[in-house]
């Protein structure tokens, strides 16, 4: 098996610049455990046909606590050992805190795990002791610490400081940290995220060999260093601009944002609370008094539970419903259709829909204020066209004023097994705002080979005045971003090239050489963006060179800050950063060549 490049040990002072260590030691993580005691097999549930009440029970694999349940640490930890290396396994659980004071424990967090208060403010769920991710499991290292997610709860960590050692798809929102927070995992070994929003850290967040994070609406007593790419907008607290020594994007407001979805009790109501839109944002949205916003009953959601077809979803979807995805993995014959404005799709505990026989997972008409949050979508065997669309081809309606909003929603194509998708997800909808997406064709797992787990495009965005916040896209077998509309904008964009390209010949784009990782197509004449990285790792032939990381028109409003491009040990290269600007990357040296303007 192939070996990472060779790099320093990490240290507080000296971050390791190192890249997710593939392969080998998977064979172990990819097994699924056995069944935890706590999971069942979900009752049948009504037939599409017939009316389909709203609210319920949540389901097995959502585990409610309040400060008198007797056992905590002991569930958390049974949790915890079933999914602590199940990268692909089938479990997924969901743990949720009633407001009040815990004491002594350590939330231990594994794959697909979220754990939540359900206060509608962080303070209101209060655990004197850590929620913790490190990287035991994987010799320290924290490069494939994937799917987990914290959210509004308010820490006092034992020893002052919090561990959250993650990669790609682990959101850490709406959270109060009252002493600091650590990003890489014990030891200081090699880490790869992340994302933070609305969240305040009272302490020093310390990222050491954290490669590349994000963090949008938040406050910080602190920041000590970074290694590639770190990247801020409205934090309070940040760094200050220094692209590229330090590599700190530090933006003072975040153009357009609205808060993810969560569900919370009112007294004995769960409810959902929708947070309101907000433009040039800064700072938490939470703090003293009742945050803004609206809230639904649990009575005007379906609460599906995996076993439910995809017609009964959408019968509920269709009399007004909106969804509430409990843990668990759901097979669709045929898409679920979201047609109705303001309509609201939620997940607890990574839900993974798995579209079959090439149908598209989740489409949504051209209409307002659609909200989608927290869960995963894996390709299936069969070539999909579209795994999520946004609106049909051609969508025109002005979105401004309510936006559709796509959170925490991520994708994966093979890794727990064969899956084929064209596109991952097309956005045609103008003014939908994507708010940290993890989109994935497989490097390692099952069901993973250049022709295997084939996918040609991560994202698409056909509709005007899109804008992006943490937008992590890696390994496609052509285009991992291709933006078409105008005034389109991005904050912060992580990406890798497909390790496995065979040859120069198969990424070959007419006289181009290599598919650039972040396209804007040449009819663009507006658009801009912050804080992106991509690098290559070209294990088949590690003679390939790839022009460029980025590619644009020569427009006046076509502008771009703060890239980097990374030849990870030598194995590619690139020849510039965005079109003919930047130089070359530098052999096995690992280090990034930077353009800190374009043009």
């Amino acid at each position: 098996m192939p070996t990472p490049p060779t790099q320093a040990a990490a240290s507080p002072k000296t971050p390791t610049p190192t890249r997710r260590t593939l392969l080998g030691a998977m064979a172990a993580a990819t097994a699924a455990p056995a069944a935890l005691a706590l999971a069942s097999t979900a009752s049948a549930l009504p037939g599409a046909a017939q009316p389909l009440p709203g609210g319920g029970d949540l389901g097995p694999n959502v585990l409610v606590f309040d400060p008198s349940t007797p056992g905590i640490q002991a569930q958390l930890d049974q949790v915890f050992r079933q999914q602590e290396s199940a990268q692909f396994g089938t479990g997924r659980y969901a743990l949720l805190f009633k407001p009040g004071t815990y004491s002594g424990l350590n939330a231990q967090l594994g794959f697909y795990t979220s754990i939540a208060g359900l206060g509608l403010s962080p303070d209101d769920t209060t655990i004197n002791g850590d929620v913790t991710v490190d990287a035991g499991w994987f010799n320290g290292n924290a490069t494939q610490n994937f799917w987990r997610s914290a959210e509004n709860l308010a820490l006092n960590p034992a020893n002052g400081t919090n561990r959250w050692a993650v990669a790609q798809a682990a959101p850490f929102r709406r959270m109060h940290v009252r002493g600091g927070l650590t990003l890489a995992p014990s030891g200081y070994g090699w880490a790869s995220g992340g994302y933070i929003a609305d969240s305040r850290i009272d302490g020093t967040v310390s990222p050491y060999s954290q490669q590349q994070w994000y963090t949008r609406d938040s406050a910080v007593g602190g920041w000590t260093n970074g290694v590639w790419n770190m990247v801020f907008s409205g934090v309070q607290g940040a760094p200050p601009q220094g692209f590229p020594n330090p590599p700190y994007t530090t933006l003072a407001t975040t153009a357009v944002s609205r808060e993810k979805p969560f569900l919370y009790l009112s007294g004995s109501e769960y409810r959902v609370f929708l947070p309101e839109k907000r433009t040039d944002a800064s700072g938490p949205t939470w703090g003293s008094g009742t945050p803004r916003g609206t809230s639904l009953p649990l009575g005007q959601f379906y609460v599906a539970k995996p076993g439910v077809t995809a017609a009964t979803l959408n019968a509920a979807l269709a009399q007004g419903l909106h969804l509430l995805l409990t843990p668990g993995i759901y097979h669709l014959d045929r898409a679920l259709e979201v047609n109705r404005a303001n309509t609201v799709v939620l997940g607890l505990g990574y839900a993974t829909l798995i579209p079959d026989n090439g149908v598209i997972a989740v489409t949504v008409a051209d209409v307002d204020g659609v909200r989608l949050a927290g869960f995963l979508i894996e390709a299936g065997p069969v070539n999909s066209p579209v795994l999520l669309r946004i609106g049909p081809q051609g969508a025109a309606t002005d979105h401004s004023a309510n936006p559709t909003t796509v959170q925490d929603v991520f994708v994966r194509i093979g890794g727990a097994g064969p899956g084929k998708a064209t596109t991952s997800i097309e956005v045609n909808s103008r003014h939908t705002v994507i708010d940290h997406t993890w989109v994935w064709r497989a490097d390692h797992g099952s069901g993973v080979g250049w022709d295997v787990n084939r996918a040609d495009y991560g994202i698409r965005v056909n509709g005007d005045d899109v804008f992006a916040t943490g937008l992590f896209v890696e390994h496609f077998n052509k285009y991992d971003v291709q933006w078409y509309g105008q005034r389109g904008r991005t904050v912060f964009f992580q990406n890798e090239k497909a390790y496995d390209a065979p040859d120069q010949a198969a990424i070959q784009d007419g006289t181009v050489r290599g598919y650039a990782a972040y396209k804007v197509g040449d009819s663009v004449t507006t658009h801009e963006a912050w804080g992106l990285g991509s690098y290559c790792y070209y294990t088949a032939d590690p003679g390939i060179r790839q022009d460029h990381g980025f590619a644009a028109p020569d427009a006046p409003g076509v502008r771009f800050h703060d890239l980097l491009v990374v030849s990870l040990g030598g194995k590619g290269q690139y020849e510039h950063v965005i079109n003919a600007t930047g130089a070359p990357t530098s052999g096995a040296s690992t280090t990034p060549s930077t353009v800190v303007t374009y043009p």
